[in-house]
């Protein structure tokens, strides 16, 4: 049995506005319908494929379980990292986990953003690395590169690929290189780009850990042997994972081992890392040219339209190698030669203390969502979705009054001592310290317009009392 761990903890500035801190790229539907995180769930759904393990920060382990849900996934395990501490602390206790019930379990570690096409082809490409792991390898995934691409680490093969596609032995990891050096790797026939793709026995990579970084190996175990079931998710112990290094996989144990073996992969693959690989991935048009929502181009090449919001008219006239992005609180336009440096953007925009830099218009709860309307001095509209059966917690404000407008669906509201149904075009008024509620009763999306009136309107004004989602005191929603 090979269990998939989908490593689902990144922030993707490099595709900002669209992906940020709160709500990265691989739970935004880039290409297609399904988020790249439900297309990497999707692609490792068959036979010989246990159901997923996910790690994941805690911000995000509602937002996991929600769209696996849309895509009627239900994995094995969602485990939570009490901090980022980069692939090696995750992989290795994805490895203890499996190997704690499977002393014979295979894993295969795959990033939750790559946009792979070809679904079963990618599979092929997993199961013929079962020979090496036979022999005692950890096996490592390559592209077939089609360009020189100074964006991506490589791996130097031992020989050049075969028609098979068949394990070959890694000689060794090579960082991203320049223009001269890229070109000469690819000319030279036995390099791959590094996807980041892993195939193990648990046994093997433990043992990778026990010879070549110990130092990682007793924190996670310690973190995973006091680890709490919480809601259904596996809290790992969040002082003794505070203790193990923050390191890549590559660093810390492959580019030490000497029992490596590559696979080869020749389809379409990218893992977006910034609008001009989106762009190319979107297959544009006979001029270049790719749309996306209410977005028109006139006379236009080689760019990339996008509007990521109903109602908002994104118009390109006589535009060339451009990137255009826009969003209701932030819109981004660049030269496609300079999509890489979006980075540099972000990190300005955090320095002058914009939200834009880190926050999603679209604050994401395990209730639903909210987004923010109107915002002025002391009143602030928003528009809140509560999913079927969900509900907010019970809670109160010191600083605000509410007026809750239903505009579909049904609300069941606890104000004090009352508790009645809403339907829509019915409303409520929250008198400022009153204790409160909101659920949805219903089996469709409850939705209603907030109306906050008040001298302080953040969110980190809230009393809890109870919570179905186990947050404390302050925490948002």
């Amino acid at each position: 049995m090979i269990y998939p761990t989908i490593l689902c903890g990144g922030s993707g500035t490099r595709l900002w506005p669209l992906s940020r801190k709160s709500y990265p790229k691989q739970f935004v539907p880039l290409i297609g319908d399904d988020t790249l995180f439900q297309a990497s769930a999707r692609r490792v759904g068959a036979p010989m494929f246990a159901a997923p393990i996910v790690l994941t920060n805690s911000d995000f382990r509602f937002i996991v379980t929600e769209q696996l849900f849309n895509v009627g996934i239900d994995p094995s395990a969602i485990i939570i990292e009490p901090e980022g501490r980069n692939t090696a602390p995750a992989v290795l206790a994805a490895a203890l986990h499996v190997l704690a019930q499977d002393p014979d379990g295979i894993l295969l570690v795959t990033p939750s953003d790559h946009d792979i096409l070809d679904a079963e082809a990618f599979r092929a490409t997993v199961l013929r690395g079962l020979t090496a792991l036979s022999e005692g390898q950890i096996v490592t995934f390559g592209i077939t590169p089609t360009h020189a691409e100074t964006g991506y680490g490589y791996l130097e093969l031992s020989s050049a690929p075969t028609s098979d596609g068949a394990p070959i032995a890694l000689s060794r990891f090579v960082e991203k290189p320049d223009l001269i050096g890229a070109n000469a790797m690819l000319e030279a026939g036995n390099f791959l780009w590094n996807a980041g793709i892993f195939l193990f026995r648990a046994a093997d990579m433990v043992a990778a850990f026990e010879k070549n970084a110990p130092d990682v190996l007793e924190p996670v175990r310690s973190a995973l042997d006091n680890a709490k079931v919480d809601l259904g998710f596996l809290r790992l112990d969040a002082e003794a994972w505070g203790r193990a290094p923050d390191i890549s996989l590559d660093y810390a144990v492959m580019e030490k081992s000497t029992n490596l073996s590559v696979v080869p992969f020749g389809d379409a693959w990218s893992d977006l890392g910034g609008w001009d690989a989106v762009w190319k991935a979107s297959e544009p048009d006979a001029t270049g040219v790719v749309t996306y929502g209410a977005a028109t181009a006139l006379d236009c090449r080689q760019s990339l339209l996008r509007s990521e919001m109903d109602g908002l008219e994104v118009v390109g006239i006589g535009l060339e190698n451009l990137i255009v992005v826009a969003m209701n609180d932030a819109v981004l336009v660049a030269d496609m030669s300079r999509a890489q440096d979006v980075k540099k953007a972000v990190d300005a925009l955090k320095a002058k203390g914009a939200k834009q830099a880190v926050q999603f218009p679209k604050d994401h709860r395990p209730w639903g969502w909210f987004e923010t309307l109107v915002l002025a001095d002391r009143f602030q509209v928003k528009r809140i979705v509560v999913h079927p059966g969900a509900s907010l917690s019970l809670q109160s404000h010191h600083h605000r009054a509410e007026h809750w407008i239903v505009v579909a669906g049904t609300a069941k509201v606890t104000v004090d001592d009352t508790v009645k149904l809403l339907t829509e075009n019915q409303s409520v008024y929250v008198p400022l310290g009153s204790v409160h509620r909101m659920e949805n009763p219903g089996r469709v999306p409850m939705v209603l317009i907030e109306v906050q009136t008040g001298t302080y309107l953040g969110e980190d004004d809230i009393v809890r009392y109870e919570d179905v989602y186990a947050r404390g005191q302050g925490a948002k929603g």
